[in-house]
């Protein structure tokens, strides 16, 4: 079995620009996006965190710090303000070493950010 680095997508909407708030959404983005691939900590390889200009109260990647993740190489960044969208929302692109093959992999939408990728969305 080969191990391949692949990349997990994945985003969350938060109600409002707390720190509170923020860590919670990501929080649950990344344990949902662990679970539901069966991922282990050591696998993954890096992490890069985006947010909209209207989340600035914290750092997504606090949050993966606060599950234990302190030796995964972690990236924040701001994205672009493009008209049009989706407000208060975090988008997450996670690198990771697995035997999988690209269709086994879930790619996790939370929220209102199911409506960025609608075909990625299955019923809980």
């Amino acid at each position: 079995m080969v191990v391949t680095c692949r990349g997990v997508r994945g985003a969350i909407t938060v109600e409002e620009n707390s720190s509170e708030a923020i860590l919670e959404a990501t929080r649950t983005l990344l344990e949902t996006i662990v679970a539901e691939n069966g991922m282990k900590a050591e696998e993954i390889a890096s992490v890069i965190f985006t947010a909209t200009a209207d989340l600035d109260a914290v750092y997504p990647a606090v949050a993966a710090r606060e599950l234990g993740w302190v030796t995964v190489p972690l990236l924040c960044t701001q994205e672009m303000r493009v008209a049009g969208s989706l407000p208060r929302c975090i988008r997450v692109l996670l690198h990771w070493n697995t035997e999988r093959a690209p269709a086994q992999i879930r790619h996790i939408y939370l929220g209102e950010a199911q409506r960025l990728r609608p075909d990625l969305v299955r019923e809980a």
